[in-house]
């Protein structure tokens, strides 16, 4: 079996968007002998050879700084007039099955994905979506990811097109871009110029009235076939939040 890791690496960079910045405090092993000191035992009694343990704490990430999984509770407190669910109440079996890869690479900058560019992709491809599939939208944006421009560039998913998706029994999706919509700077300058209110964060906004989960910042999409794997993506269980970093990993047999 194969495994191919999604996730982008979970540590400091400069060049990361200031909001998106982590900031991880690794503890060496010497440090640990003193707090044992501290705690009674003495030097004597510590086993040969022991240089304490290595500790890490991570003093700065926010649950969208990187590879993650947004719950419904992030695109709005309610679905469809119930309480959304916050990531620690998402079915974990919806957060492992069958992959589906749609390639969107040639889309150019801001243009959005479209019920018909998916539906062309499928038909050209001989593919077909099934009930409880995770599908992922592979952009080729990943490979911006750690740099300082990373969240202004890149296509983006429709409201119609995301519509649609959870209309085939989708439930979780992902993207390789930083976000699910189009990038957030240029929605921001569109609604602006137009004086029109519907063109921000559409996509997302699809959680008010139909529920699902999709993931960002995914990476190697470019690893897989597009069909024929598997894919898990369990967020950690923060009670509470509205996504949650996730290791997202494929696997399939070689």
């Amino acid at each position: 079996m194969k495994i191919v890791d999604l996730s982008k690496p979970i540590k400091y960079n400069k060049s990361d968007p200031w909001f998106m910045r982590v900031k991880i405090k690794h503890k060496p092993h010497k440090k640990a002998k003193w707090l044992i000191r501290i705690l009674g035992l003495p030097f004597r009694l510590f086993p040969k050879n022991f240089d304490g343990w290595a500790d890490d704490t991570i003093q700065k990430m926010g649950v969208h700084s990187t590879t993650h999984i947004d719950a419904p509770w992030h695109y709005s407190p309610t679905t469809n007039g119930k309480k959304s669910k916050t990531i620690d109440e998402i079915p974990l079996d919806w957060c492992y099955g069958k992959g589906l890869v749609i390639d969107m690479k040639h889309k150019e900058d801001f243009d959005p994905i479209t019920v018909t560019d998916i539906e062309h992709f499928l038909t050209k491809n001989k593919l077909k979506i099934k009930p409880g599939m995770i599908v992922l939208i592979k952009t080729g944006r990943d490979k911006y990811n750690g740099t300082k421009d990373f969240h202004k560039i890149g296509t983006g998913m429709s409201a119609q097109a995301t519509e649609w998706l959870i209309d085939q029994g989708i439930k979780v999706m992902g993207i390789d871009s930083w976000g699910w919509d189009l990038p957030l700077p240029y929605m921001m300058k569109k609604a602006k110029e137009t004086g029109n209110s519907e063109l921000f964060w559409e996509a997302h906004l699809v959680g008010q009235h139909k529920e699902y989960c999709h993931m960002e910042q995914l990476v190697n999409l470019d690893a897989l076939p597009y069909t024929g794997f598997n894919v898990a993506v369990f967020p950690l269980k923060i009670v509470g939040a509205s996504a949650a970093p996730a290791r997202v990993v494929a696997m399939f047999e070689e």
